[in-house]
């Protein structure tokens, strides 16, 4: 099953994307600039083969919700994220308020 909800944070509007896969979850808050995603997301491939594309994102792991991502500190970000001034240990929350 999949869900897409619009959330807001401070007034700013994402979309939340969950995907029910077998096993686990996949978890997406995006806007059109750049998301945080749970642990599937290969930041390392985003930063080294992809890296033409400068993709804003981070990932959290351990999560399994929504929430979760958004409370959760990342684990890794690629280098436009942190052009973007996101760091390592921000929750997901605040590492979106910078992709606005």
């Amino acid at each position: 099953m999949m869900n897409l909800k619009p959330i807001s944070i401070e007034g700013y509007t994402f979309l939340a994307i969950s995907v029910e896969l077998p096993k686990t979850n996949l978890l997406v808050v995006t806007n059109d600039n750049g998301y945080i995603m749970c642990g599937a997301l290969d930041v390392a491939l985003l930063n080294e083969k992809l890296k033409d594309r400068k993709v804003i994102a981070g990932r959290a792991v351990g999560v399994k919700t929504i929430d979760q991502l958004l409370d959760a500190p990342l684990e890794s970000i690629t280098y436009e994220a942190e052009d973007r001034g996101i760091t390592k240990g921000m929750t997901g929350r605040e590492a979106l308020l910078k992709m606005i």
